[in-house]
C-alpha cells in the first residue's frame, strides 16, 4: 500500500548547488515528472551580484536568476531576456535585466525570498527556488599558508590552495522552508558547481547540512567534469568527496555520478590554457570509502563543455525511481 503511495505522487528532490552546471542540469530535471525545489547559493558577491548586494542591501540575485530561467516554463525569448546583460549606460553596464527584476520584486515585496516566488509564480517555474538564507554571506578561505582570502569571487583568484571555506556570520539562520523540503526529500541532489564557492557553502549554512545527514533520502553528488582553477586544481572524484566530507564530518552521499566519456584532445587543449583538465575518476578509491558509482558519457560541447542535462537528468530519475520502489 505504502508502495503504490510513493508511486502515486512525483519524487520530492531537492537540488543544492549554483552556478552554470546547476542550472543546465534543473533544464533537463524539469522535463522528468519530479517534484523540484532548487537550494541555491547565497555567497556571490561579484559582478552584478555584488553590486547590488552592497548597494540595496539584498542577497546576491545572479544564482538565483540563473535557476529560475532555467525552470521557467516561457518562452525562450522570455528566459533570454532575463539573462540580458546590459552592455552600454552610466550604472546599468555589466548588469542582469533578471538580477534587477529581483531586486525590484524584493523592493516591491518587501522581503526576497517573497520577491523569488512572485517572480516564480510569474514565470511559471516548475518547482520552487529557494536561497540557502534570507541574507547574503561573506565566504572565505583558509588557505595552506594560513592566510585568509574575503569573498567568494576574490577566492579563486587568490592563487593559492585551499584549506577549508568558512562563513560569516557563522550563526546564520538557514531558510525554514529550505530545512523543509531536506526534511521531505525523497532524493538529494548535490552538485554540479564550483566545489568550494557553490557547494561547501550551502552545505555550512547550520541546519543545512544536518537536515541532509538525517534525512532517508537517496542523496546524489554531481562531479564537476572539469577542474577549476583556484579551485580544485589536479582534484580527481575523491578529493572532491574528500572535501566534503572534512567540511561536514560524515559521509553524505549514496552515489556518485561521473562522466566517463572521453574529452577530445582539443578540447582538452583549449581548458589546458585556462589552467583546467578532466576530473580523474578514481573508481577504485571512490568505491573503497562505499560510494556507488555511476559512469556514462556526460558531456557535450558547443562553446563550453557542459553536461547532458537530458543524459544526466535519466541517470537521475532512474535512481530517484528505484529509491521510491524499494522504499516501498
Amino acid at each position: 500500500m505504502q508502495q503504490n503511495r510513493n508511486l502515486a505522487r512525483k519524487p520530492r528532490i531537492v537540488v543544492i548547488g549554483g552556478g552554470t552546471g546547476l542550472s543546465v542540469m534543473l533544464r533537463g530535471l524539469k522535463q522528468k515528472p519530479l517534484d523540484i525545489t532548487a537550494i541555491v547559493t547565497v555567497a556571490d558577491d561579484g559582478g552584478s551580484s555584488g553590486i547590488l548586494r552592497e548597494e540595496l542591501q539584498i542577497p546576491p540575485p545572479g544564482d538565483i536568476r540563473s535557476v529560475i530561467s532555467s525552470l521557467a516554463d516561457t518562452e525562450p525569448l522570455l528566459a533570454e531576456v532575463l539573462q540580458y546583460r546590459f552592455h552600454n549606460g552610466t550604472g546599468l553596464a555589466g548588469h542582469s535585466l533578471g538580477n534587477l527584476i529581483l531586486a525590484a520584486m524584493t523592493d516591491i515585496t518587501g522581503d526576497f525570498v517573497t520577491g523569488i516566488t512572485e517572480l516564480s509564480r510569474v514565470l511559471a517555474v516548475r518547482g520552487r527556488v529557494l536561497p540557502a538564507a534570507n541574507q547574503a554571506i561573506v565566504l572565505k578561505a583558509e588557505m595552506m599558508d594560513g592566510s585568509i582570502v574575503v569573498g567568494e569571487s576574490s577566492i579563486p583568484k587568490a592563487g593559492g590552495t585551499i584549506r577549508r571555506v568558512f562563513i560569516e556570520p557563522e550563526a546564520v539562520e538557514a531558510l525554514p522552508e529550505a530545512v523543509e523540503a531536506l526534511r521531505a526529500a525523497d532524493a538529494i541532489l548535490i552538485g554540479p558547481g564550483s566545489l568550494y564557492t557553490s557547494i561547501i557553502p550551502n552545505l555550512i549554512v547550520p541546519k543545512l547540512a544536518e537536515a541532509i545527514i538525517n534525512s532517508d533520502a537517496v542523496k546524489l553528488f554531481v562531479c564537476n567534469v572539469m577542474t577549476q582553477p583556484g579551485e580544485t586544481d589536479n582534484y580527481s572524484v575523491s578529493d572532491h568527496l574528500e572535501a566534503i566530507h572534512s567540511h561536514i564530518g560524515h559521509h553524505l552521499f549514496d552515489y556518485v555520478i561521473v562522466n566517463d566519456g572521453e574529452i577530445p584532445s582539443q578540447v582538452q587543449d583549449l581548458y589546458a590554457e585556462k589552467g583546467a583538465k578532466a576530473v580523474h575518476l578514481d573508481l577504485e578509491e571512490v568505491t573503497r570509502r562505499g560510494y556507488k558509482v555511476i559512469a556514462d558519457r556526460l558531456v557535450l560541447f558547443r562553446t563550453y563543455l557542459r553536461h547532458d542535462a537530458a543524459k544526466l537528468s535519466q541517470h537521475i530519475y532512474q535512481l530517484v525511481e528505484d529509491w521510491m520502489l524499494r522504499k516501498g
